[in-house]
């Protein structure tokens, strides 16, 4: 959660500048710094799906339900693209 927790105080941050009238490039550099943050938390979440919950189908054997991870594993990159 620290990281969530990051990522709501910059956004908050970013509400500030702009209710502020703070000058646009700095408003869009926090923007950007935001969007990074959010990205490495979807990485991060993925690799934690990956870790746990796809290795877990992958051990049990049941084809089914690995089907089903690399189904989701699939829609999930085709989302980020």
């Amino acid at each position: 959660m620290p990281r969530l927790n990051r990522i709501s105080g910059q956004i908050e941050g970013i509400k500030k500048m702009i209710n502020d009238g703070r000058y646009c490039p700095d408003i869009l550099t926090q923007l950007h710094a935001a969007r990074a943050a959010i990205r490495n938390l979807e990485v991060q979440i993925l690799d934690s799906h990956i870790s746990h919950c796809v290795t877990d189908a992958f051990e049990s054997k049941d084809q089914a339900e690995q089907k089903q991870k690399i189904e989701e594993i699939r829609l999930i990159l085709k989302r980020f693209n």
